[in-house]
């Protein structure tokens, strides 16, 4: 976790259940809150004007939800959608910068994460940039699998579908069910009732 909840309840936040598919904030809202997930997966996408969506990253339990946006007066750039029911530690904009303005330990905590976080931006933006739809799929199940700190081959189950995967690169579902079919054969993954293992 990024700020310990305890202490986020205790000054001031509150505790927010969301159901599946129910909106967080949306594309265009004026940050209000600052968001830390306590159970569950929610995904920050985008979708396009012909239904496409694209899903920028999965944060989940401990992760903290678009905080450098409370740091600039601008709209969010994206959405925030539970991926499954979800319990997210909420804290008005206001008392939060307070909270880390008088805690500079705080602060540090917060900027390393998001350094951390712009880093794995940069590695799944040059991963999705790939012309081949195989190394697109490729680099972004290793991406995943090195952030998730697994090492042998099949160790980590992706834990996405065959859409939210299309979804992440950029391909159409179609496209990535015949790549994982081709990275079936090829060994490079292993399915194994319909889970991707890699």
């Amino acid at each position: 976790m990024i700020i310990d909840e305890e202490f986020l309840l205790s000054s001031g936040a509150e505790l927010i259940k969301y159901t599946v598919n129910e909106i967080i904030f949306k594309e265009g809202d004026m940050p209000k809150y600052y968001f830390q997930i306590k159970t569950g997966t929610v995904k920050i996408n985008n979708y396009h004007e012909d239904g496409r969506e694209i899903i920028h990253s999965i944060p989940f339990d401990g992760h903290c939800i678009a905080e450098s946006s409370l740091f600039i007066d601008k709209a969010y750039p994206v959405n925030a959608v539970a991926m499954s029911g979800c319990e997210i530690i909420r804290m008005e904009k206001v008392k939060f910068l307070e909270l880390i303005r008088n805690s500079p330990q705080l602060f540090e905590k917060l900027y390393l994460y998001t350094a951390e976080r712009m880093y794995y931006r940069h590695v799944m933006l040059n991963n999705i940039s790939a012309p081949d739809p195989g190394t697109k799929v490729k680099r972004v199940m290793e991406s995943l699998k090195s952030y998730n700190q697994y090492t042998s081959k099949y160790s980590y189950q992706f834990p996405f579908t065959r859409q939210q995967l299309a979804s992440l690169t950029g391909l159409c579902v179609e496209t990535v069910i015949r790549v994982v079919k081709k990275m079936e054969k090829e060994k490079t993954v292993r399915i194994q009732n319909g889970k991707i293992f890699y």
